[in-house]
């Protein structure tokens, strides 16, 4: 490629570079291994396979559908599911399509669903709008309504879910979150679902490494579909995956999701990322990789002392799995100015909604997360280091803002001259140089 296409070639490098050379801490973002993108950058990626194992619609399938029947065998025992119980779709093309494949399979058009209100840390794909405008083509669909955390607590208010499903009567109950830094409370989601005779879905997309090493509830002994990303703690491909019931008091629910996936939403599977999926699941069952996610979770809560002993506030006061929520209110700072400044300083993180945000673009918070930084080889001593770093970060902010007012553009202006915020990025760097990154070779770096 160097030779064919150096202009892309030296774009890709850079990127390369700016991920080894930069604290990565963004929640739903990791380093897969250098065996799942094999699979990404194979052969696989030149075939065609519309359909499913031993049903295709294409010839030269063979050797596909031992992969896809090998992804699938894997993923169910990387989850510890009985084959007879559950089955799994190895096929979404990302977690999005997956949510939108689970309510197609089971529901009608305008059929009521419920999930976790965006700012209290759920996703748009759970139905989420404003009271002006249907943000997320789910809400379009189907009728939405939301549950909230208690803004006091930070943690759901599963009294008040309860209340609102009494009045609502939703058809699917949503359990699952992009931004909620506290396990869940499987047990009495499968009570407020039973209560109005709803389907129970989790959406594990940010947990599913952890559930799957039994590093955070079973949402699997409760729910009747389970859906996920197969990255962020997973740590593999960029792709989703949705496991659901056989059998059970609303019938095969398997056989309603891949018709819903194929022919209804989705065309030719994308093999190469399925037999990503494959390799990664191999890797799941490994102790070496029970052992990542106890370590993420560790670092979470050493990053989050860090920061709390350094003046920061964080929504419930600290994290049970592998993400933090900064709540920047009380600096009367932004998390895109935060975001915006990090990124000039070498550390990526996100900008993030938290309770009684107004705006997406402006939210008052923060997420981060350890997963990628872990996987880089970094300790609870580290995060402690990362923490710093981080409440540095806050501190120049406010200097900034004082100076330049509450405008973003006059803040974003002040940023590129700023001499802490390059003093800042220096020692990032000097920081993230230390750990590597599997695959990554720095000496190529020109």
């Amino acid at each position: 490629m160097k030779e064919h296409d150096p202009e892309l070639y030296n774009l890709i490098k850079k990127e390369e570079y700016r991920q080894w050379s930069g604290i990565e801490l963004i929640a739903s973002e990791n380093f897969t291994s250098r065996s799942v993108l094999e699979c990404l950058g194979s052969c696989l990626t030149n075939k065609y396979s519309e359909g499913y194992p031993n049903a295709r619609y294409y010839g030269g399938n063979e050797i596909i559908d031992q992969i896809e029947l090998l992804a699938q065998e894997r993923a169910l025992k990387a989850f510890h599911l009985d084959p007879k119980v559950w089955g799994v779709n190895v096929q979404p093309y990302s977690g999005s399509p997956a949510n939108l494949a689970v309510y197609t399979g089971i529901l009608q058009p305008q059929d009521k669903l419920m999930g976790l209100d965006l700012p209290s840390g759920g996703h748009l794909t759970h139905g989420y709008q404003t009271e002006k405008k249907k943000i997320s083509a789910v809400s379009q669909f189907f009728t939405s309504r939301p549950y909230y955390i208690n803004q006091e607590t930070g943690y759901i208010d599963y009294d008040e879910c309860y209340k609102i499903a009494q009045e609502f009567k939703p058809k699917l109950l949503i359990c699952g979150f992009s931004a909620y830094p506290r396990h869940l409370d499987y047990k009495r989601f499968r009570e407020i679902a039973d209560s109005v005779g709803a389907y129970l879905m989790a959406d594990i997309a940010h947990i599913s490494g952890l559930v799957a090493t039994g590093e955070s509830g079973n949402a699997f002994e409760y729910c009747n579909i389970v859906t996920s990303t197969t990255h962020k703690t997973l740590r593999g491909p960029r792709a989703g995956i949705i496991f659901s019931q056989k059998k059970g008091k609303f019938g095969n629910l398997d056989e309603k999701i891949n018709t819903a996936i194929f022919p209804m939403l989705q065309g030719g599977p994308h093999e190469n990322q399925i037999a990503a999926i494959c390799t990664q699941m191999k890797e799941v069952m490994s102790p070496e990789f029970k052992e990542y996610t106890i370590r993420v979770k560790a670092n979470a809560k050493a990053l989050a002392e860090g920061l709390m002993k350094r003046g920061q506030t964080l929504i419930t006061n600290g994290t049970d799995n592998h993400l933090i929520l900064m709540n920047l209110r009380p600096l009367k700072l932004t998390g895109s100015k935060m975001e915006k400044l990090y990124e000039k300083a070498h550390i990526s993180v996100n900008k993030n909604t938290i309770s009684g945000d107004k705006s997406a673009m402006t939210p008052g918070g923060v997420r981060i997360g350890t997963p990628a930084m872990t996987t880089r080889g970094c300790d609870e001593q580290d995060m402690d280091r990362i923490a710093e770093l981080l409440a540095r970060g806050t501190d120049i902010a406010i200097k900034i803002q004082d100076k330049t007012g509450p405008k973003l553009k006059d803040f974003l202006a002040e940023l590129e001259i700023s001499k802490d915020v390059k003093a800042l990025g220096d020692d990032a760097q000097k920081f993230a140089k230390q750990f590597e990154i599997p695959g990554f070779d720095p000496s190529s770096f020109k």
